[in-house]
């Protein structure tokens, strides 16, 4: 696959990332900076990163929806391209319309950086459809991943497997007390209707590497190389 990194004022996991896909999958990597209004020919995947994307004034996300490269990340996704945002990268695609919902601030207002648990919950989606284990370890970091959407959207959202996964414990029960910001449904991460804008905002590219000592994240990677269409 072809995939495009995507840089913004503030992000800060884009290296992060091209070193997983280049060195870690041998995949075929551009890094572009939110000024362009192209993407690279042949595009198959564009990855918005985590970060602070213009300082998070306003919303998380907010001004970066507004980036030059943003029409071009948009056309991609009508076009049935692949997108896929993490952490402030799930921000801007929700700020965008690209994907339903909002992220809020964390319920305990705090600034949350450790390791949770994710139970995947489609199987319609490349990035899940081949994921074989009940959880996953994959650490988030931010201050705002509450994920809030109204109840019609949920529902309709849960009708058609746009709900990727849930914060669970070690096991994968859901439960209240394995949700660390709040989210509705325990919810980590959704994908739109047609199953190919992903978005989530615990960071697998920090878990994809044997010297992070954990590469459940690497599962997520390699399944949406295999279920490339």
């Amino acid at each position: 696959m072809n995939f495009v990194v995507v840089v913004f004022p503030g992000s800060n996991c884009d290296d992060d990332m091209v070193y997983v896909l280049r060195e870690v999958l041998g995949q075929n990597v551009t890094k572009i900076f939110h000024k362009e209004t192209q993407l690279p020919q042949n595009t198959d995947c564009v990855i918005v990163p985590g970060g602070f994307s213009y300082g998070d004034y306003l919303r998380s996300g907010a001004i970066a929806r507004f980036s030059p490269v943003m029409p071009a990340i948009e056309a991609h996704a009508k076009r049935g391209g692949y997108v896929w945002g993490i952490c402030n990268g799930f921000q801007i695609l929700t700020e965008a319309g690209l994907l339903e919902g909002a992220l809020l601030k964390n319920n305990s207002q705090k600034y949350i950086c450790k390791n949770v648990f994710l139970t995947p919950q489609s199987t319609q989606a490349p990035l899940t459809k081949s994921l074989q284990k009940n959880t996953y370890k994959i650490p988030i970091a931010h201050g705002d991943g509450r994920y809030y959407a109204d109840n019609d959207t949920l529902k309709r959202m849960e009708d058609n497997a746009q709900i990727l996964f849930k914060y669970c414990d070690e096991l994968g029960n859901i439960t209240p007390e394995h949700n660390p910001n709040g989210s509705l449904l325990n919810i980590a991460g959704v994908c739109s209707a047609n199953h190919r804008v992903f978005g989530m905002m615990p960071h697998p590219e920090r878990a994809s590497d044997n010297l992070g000592a954990n590469t459940d994240g690497k599962d997520l990677f390699l399944s949406l190389l295999q279920n490339f269409s």
